[in-house]
């Protein structure tokens, strides 16, 4: 199990809603979210109720304001359980929407997908194994997107605003 403290000021002071597992509105506990520590597991957060909005992962440790989770705003809105894959990992990119296109398989992270695969975008993807996190950028900056087993039939379906993944890590620490 997990346990995360969101807290509605900075460096873990004012009112403070504890969750374990995952909260599609944390807005009925907590007005804002200036901190959070995560005491076990590791979690992805949401900037806006029912998981969607920009996207934060956040694994065992203190995070004193929302600049030190990468945010520019005290908006924190939903949060869920990043349960264990055990095992290995793999995941089938494709170019196209509905796993169309060139298809490229990975099992380790990817610092930089066009250097690794020479394409800008990724439209659609099958994950067997483990849960993932595209970034936007290369070097692991920029949005991310929590990928977890399953079938995404197009960029939208992990929230993606566009097809654009510049790199990708698997979530192995919990």
């Amino acid at each position: 199990m997990g346990k995360i403290i969101f807290y509605e000021d900075k460096n873990f002071s004012g009112r403070h809603f504890e969750c374990s597992n995952e909260c599609a509105d944390l807005m009925c506990h907590i007005c804002r979210c200036n901190s959070i520590k995560v005491e076990s597991g590791s979690f992805m957060i949401y900037e806006k109720p029912n998981y969607t909005g920009n996207q934060y992962y956040l694994r065992r440790g203190e995070y004193p304001d929302y600049n030190s989770w990468l945010s520019v705003n005290d908006s924190v809105s939903s949060c869920h359980l990043i349960s264990p894959e055990p095992g290995s990992f793999n995941v089938r990119l494709y170019e196209r929407i509905e796993f169309g296109g060139q298809m490229m398989d990975l099992v380790d992270d990817c610092p930089n997908v066009m250097d690794r695969f020479h394409i800008n975008d990724i439209f659609s993807c099958n994950v067997t194994n483990g849960n993932w996190l595209f970034y936007e950028h290369p070097n692991y900056r920029g949005r991310m997107y929590l990928i977890r087993p399953g079938e995404y039939k197009r960029f939208s379906e992990w929230g993606g605003r566009n097809a654009r993944v510049g790199s990708i890590r698997r979530i192995m620490d919990y």
